[in-house]
């Protein structure tokens, strides 16, 4: 069992399918890759070119801080002689702090990729790309890397992982939210964050979206098997591994109704 491009969609509601989240130039840290990093944050962001070099000096690579990027939308109470960047300015850095905080969280939890940046420089096409696929293999490169023996950290959306354990598994402490609203907000808020949470491996919710898809059917994107990719990562994706197992159990119970049982 593993999380999958439908888990994605049904988990968070952002597109699966769309514009691949990938741009150029930015794979490498080189002089002509930092240079073309400071004039897109300058230009998108709407921030001198010398506010933008001091930043990335002291970031260190092709990235901001978190608590930079806050700090031009969001300034500090009472400070003068403030400007406020045009809207547009204003929306992209917000979208860019928002990305670094959920979808592609980094392990230093401080820094932002310049990348994202470029995919927000048309605020028309945001909404046309698959976030939710590159997302995807953004947490299978993570969870990869986490395995390693001189791995201490992990980087990704770890609340979306978590939202995934609690519909798949039964959790003797999981607490439900009362203020869950189903079909409008994601089914990763369907729980409340707990510390003391206990795991019963043994009961299994193969399939937790039954009621949720219309007529009961699959989505069409859970059958996709291919590379979906994430700037310059490129991760497998192999729904026939989830689905057999789900099939085996309907098969097995003589329903395709929610199956619970013996992993």
């Amino acid at each position: 069992m593993s999380i999958s491009l439908e888990d994605m969609s049904m988990l968070l509601k952002i597109p699966v399918t769309g514009k691949v989240v990938a741009v150029e130039n930015f794979a490498r840290y080189t002089d002509e890759s930092r240079s073309d990093a400071i004039k897109l944050v300058s230009k998108l962001l709407g921030v001198s070119i010398e506010d933008v070099e001091e930043e990335v000096n002291i970031s260190k690579g092709l990235t901001v801080r978190k608590c930079w990027l806050k700090s031009r939308w969001c300034p500090k109470a009472g400070a003068r002689n403030t400007t406020y960047p045009p809207v547009e300015c204003t929306a992209r850095t917000y979208l860019l702090y928002l990305l670094s905080c959920t979808l592609f969280a980094d392990k230093s939890g401080s820094r932002v990729s310049i990348a994202l940046l470029k995919l927000l420089e048309d605020l028309d096409d945001v909404g046309k790309y698959a976030w939710g696929a590159a997302a995807l293999v953004y947490l299978y490169r993570h969870l990869g890397s986490a395995t390693r023996v001189q791995v201490s950290q992990i980087a990704e959306y770890l609340t979306l992982l978590e939202g995934w354990v609690y519909e798949h598994f039964k959790l003797g402490l999981a607490t439900p939210n009362a203020k869950y609203m189903d079909y409008v907000q994601p089914r990763v808020r369907r729980w409340v964050q707990r510390h003391e949470t206990v795991m019963n491996l043994d009961k299994v919710t193969w399939d937790p979206y039954v009621n949720h898809r219309e007529n009961g059917v699959v989505h069409a994107m859970a059958f996709y098997g291919g590379t979906p990719k994430y700037m310059d990562v490129v991760e497998p994706h192999h729904p026939e591994r989830i689905l057999e197992a789900v099939w085996a159990r309907a098969i097995y119970t003589g329903s395709s109704s929610d199956a619970i049982g013996s992993t």
